[in-house]
């Protein structure tokens, strides 16, 4: 029997991407493939890349330059590219390095097999379609391996927005949603793997309209759906556009046990002017009063957000306004950038804020971010809440998990199991997780 050929996949930005890497991986799995963590060791490396942090497609040539000597020590090594960096620059990447042996958009990663069989011949393999047929079910026989007990699970790709700023409608195209009952049984799947949380991932998640028994589901009629599967008892789900936060999602939060007091909805600025700039469609005040509604539903839910500073005809007084809205929402946790341009969006082409002007701007609002999650943090203090646990500690006997509000959480002297719920008082607030004590 031939010995097994090792993978290694090298995964950038966003959760989609991990589920993806999951995925290919799986793909290859069933071509004698097993993962190694160490590029080294490798028969094939993937790098599945991420086009939304600057300069991007420049962090790819930079890696792939790093496999250099290591594609001359062994001729035989396969290099692939895949991701958002591949569908948008597919050519230039074959172009730019000739070492790369297949790149593949991510839509098509269900055809890794075939592309991996030519590339083993010599051939240089390019797939960036958008094929008609369903990626996930050419997958679905693959091999699967027991999970941990958390597992994303894709539910809705692609965009119809068009913010001025994003290349995600160019590089995951429009609007899909799966349909719910394939949805359902990769659910009932993973949790029979040892899976007890899930998180629906979507580029417009709260857009989802799969198709159902009696016509389209809305993402709140899914999750009902979920939260009648055995075994399953947390689900999340990421990321969300305000003008898709539906009344029956909303009453969802504060009706439906399973799914976690955590939302993650982007503003992405507090001026108005801003906002229609960048194509948003929502003003301040309707993302204020759409908080008002969650808040009313689920009074304990931890909100979070993306902001972008620094975007093109921004002046100080656009900026005051996203501080404003900061102050009055108090992010739970927060992710905030200084926009960077992407070639082929509206906003690449307008006139630039000066970028030692974004960065102190960047600067003053993660300082207001950072402030919030640390007084959200803190003021678990005392309280009790509910911890799956996800890995051992670094200490003997400490296991380490999420709370509901997903801030992770130590656990010392602690006799539960990886994968086991349970009740945790929380006893002290560090920097970037909580410390508790099992509840008898």
């Amino acid at each position: 029997m031939s010995a097994p050929k090792k993978l290694f996949i090298k995964t950038y930005g966003c959760q989609m991407n991990v589920y993806d890497s999951e995925r290919m991986a799986e793909a290859l799995g069933g071509e004698g493939y097993v993962e190694t963590k160490s590029a080294d060791d490798a028969d094939m490396i993937l790098l599945n890349t991420c086009h939304i942090r600057e300069k991007a497609a420049e962090k790819v040539y930079s890696e792939l330059g790093r496999f250099k000597g290591l594609k001359a020590e062994k001729p035989d090594l396969k290099i692939g590219v895949a991701g958002c960096v591949a569908q948008a620059e597919g050519q230039e990447i074959m172009r730019r390095q000739p070492l790369v042996d297949l790149v593949v958009g991510p839509q098509s990663y269900h055809r890794l097999p075939e592309m991996e069989a030519k590339a083993r011949t010599g051939e240089k393999v390019l797939d960036t379609d958008f094929p008609e047929e369903d990626k996930f079910e050419k997958l679905k026989n693959r091999p699967k391996a027991k999970r941990g007990p958390t597992a994303f699970l894709t539910v809705q790709e692609g965009c119809d927005k068009f913010c001025a700023f994003c290349v995600v409608p160019y590089t995951r195209g429009a609007e899909v949603s799966r349909p719910a009952d394939r949805i359902l049984r990769e659910a009932q799947d993973l949790v029979e793997r040892g899976v007890r949380e899930i998180t629906l991932l979507g580029q417009n998640v709260n857009a989802y309209h799969g198709a159902g028994p009696n016509g389209d589901m809305t993402l709140a009629q899914l999750i009902w759906e979920l939260d009648k599967v055995d075994g399953l008892e947390r689900i999340r789900f990421t990321t969300s556009h305000p003008n898709d936060m539906q009344d029956d999602l909303i009453e969802a939060h504060g009706t439906c046990a399973k799914l976690m007091p955590y939302l993650h909805l982007p503003v992405q600025a507090g001026s108005d002017k801003i906002l229609k700039r960048m194509n948003r469609a929502h003003t301040a005040e309707s993302y204020l009063r759409l908080i008002e509604r969650i808040r009313a539903a689920r009074p304990d839910i931890l909100i979070s957000g993306d902001f972008i500073v620094g975007f093109p005809e921004e002046t100080e007084e656009d900026f005051q306004a996203t501080l404003d809205l900061v102050e009055e929402v108090k992010y739970g946790t927060a992710y905030s950038f200084k926009y960077s341009t992407r070639p082929g969006t509206p906003a690449a082409e307008r006139t630039q804020v000066d970028p030692q002007e974004a960065d102190d701007r960047l600067q003053r609002l993660q300082a207001l971010l950072t402030k919030q999650q640390r007084e959200v943090q803190d003021s678990m203090v005392d309280r009790d809440v509910t911890v799956l646990f996800e890995k051992a500690g670094r200490f003997p006997g400490q296991m380490v998990g999420k709370s509901d509000y997903l801030h992770a959480v130590h656990v010392a002297d602690c006799d539960r199991a990886i994968g086991d719920l349970a009740r945790v008082r929380i006893l002290s607030s560090g920097a970037n997780s909580l410390a508790g004590a099992l509840i008898e």
